[in-house]
């Protein structure tokens, strides 16, 4: 994955703004305009409002792009008390919990608690989401095969943990919540392939479409 992180900061916090994990989902432009103003450069200016407050919004960026250090509290994001897979319409799956990325050799490549994972296979920061889905008219239904998925309690939800297969799938490992607008949220500690070449006919498990595809990721 790519970074570009930029830093915009006064006597109380730092806030860092990565342009590559960036989708524009705009939560934080409506929690606090006065501070996320797009139209303006710079576009962040963290003397606008109090910096708990900002703190707040930035938590709710659901792909990580915005995070934030405290100055003169000891306070950090907390992680989630579980793991939260949402499934959305014609884009990516944005993920929340204690997440951990690694790539094919087993390296870790991003620890986080909020991530937008690109299903289109067209992103060009790949395991990232970067909006290319908007651009090539991707098309995804927020439907599962919840065979795929047996439930269990929640107890104790653990590291959430996205391996990336060369070329091929993404293994989801963990307890996890799979959410979604069509269907009640479900828990499960089931091993499943995610899709990340765009052409399985089982979004958004894998089905092996991604070797005729000639996915590169």
């Amino acid at each position: 994955m790519k970074k570009k992180v930029l830093k915009y900061d006064n006597e109380e916090i730092t806030v860092r703004y990565d342009v590559n994990r960036c989708i524009h989902a705009e939560n934080c432009v409506d929690g606090l305009p006065d501070v996320f103003d797009p139209k303006r450069k710079p576009w962040i200016d963290p003397d606008k409002a109090p910096a708990s407050e900002i703190a707040d919004v930035i938590e709710t960026c659901p792909t990580g792009a915005l995070q934030y250090d405290l100055k003169n509290s000891d306070r950090v994001e907390k992680v989630p008390s579980r793991n939260r897979v949402v499934l959305k319409k014609d884009g990516p799956i944005y993920m929340f919990g204690d997440i951990e990325v690694q790539d094919h050799e087993g390296n870790t490549v991003l620890e986080d608690t909020r991530f937008a994972f690109c299903r289109c296979g067209a992103s060009s920061n790949k395991p990232a989401c970067d909006n290319t889905h908007k651009n090539i008219n991707f098309k995804a239904h927020t439907e599962a095969d919840r065979s795929k998925l047996p439930e269990v309690a929640e107890n104790g939800q653990g590291k959430l943990l996205v391996k990336l297969m060369e070329d091929g799938p993404a293994i989801l490992e963990g307890t996890y919540t799979v959410e979604s607008d069509t269907f009640a949220a479900q828990t499960s500690n089931k091993g499943v392939a995610l899709c990340r070449c765009g052409a399985s006919t089982t979004k958004p498990f894998c089905d092996g479409s991604h070797k005729e595809a000639g996915f590169e990721g």
